[in-house]
């Protein structure tokens, strides 16, 4: 059984617990690794521009390394251009603290749970999820509520 480790240097984030249950769930069983960044409004619509063509602000942003990988389970074989020792490495997410704080007191909950919330739709989007058709945007939010039901107990 492999594991999941997310890297921050940012600053001092509680990971491990999500990445257990994000890894869990998608049944993976090889050893990955993701980076998380944390970047001011500034910062983030600079990226959003940059990499989307969109001149706004966003809550999160993920830059997955692999492509067509959603619902497989990886071995380091299937991607060996990825590997970091022994680990398969899946990408980059970037989180804005500030469209934290405000989406956390507009959905009525701490920021802790909406940063949990963020960091595991940028896991699953590196994993090959996504949302730009109704049928995969309920695919991905239904991955979403397993996660959020085993991390916080809530069913939606």
């Amino acid at each position: 059984m492999g594991k999941l480790k997310i890297e921050c240097l940012d600053r001092k984030v509680r990971l491990r617990k999500i990445a257990k249950t994000v890894y869990k769930t998608l049944g993976q069983t090889s050893n990955f690794k993701a980076e998380l960044i944390f970047q001011d409004g500034e910062g983030i619509t600079a990226l959003n521009r940059n990499t989307r063509g969109v001149d706004s602000i966003t809550d999160v942003l993920s830059y997955p390394s692999l492509d067509g990988i959603k619902g497989k389970i990886l071995k380091p074989d299937d991607c060996p251009t990825e590997l970091e020792g022994k680990y398969i490495f899946l990408g980059s997410i970037v989180l804005c603290e500030e469209k934290i704080r405000a989406q956390a007191l507009e959905y009525g909950h701490s920021e802790e749970e909406e940063r949990e919330y963020l960091i595991t739709h940028g896991l699953l989007h590196l994993f090959g999820y996504d949302h730009m058709n109704e049928t995969d945007k309920k695919e991905m939010r239904e991955i979403e509520k397993q996660i959020r039901f085993i991390l916080r107990g809530v069913k939606e």
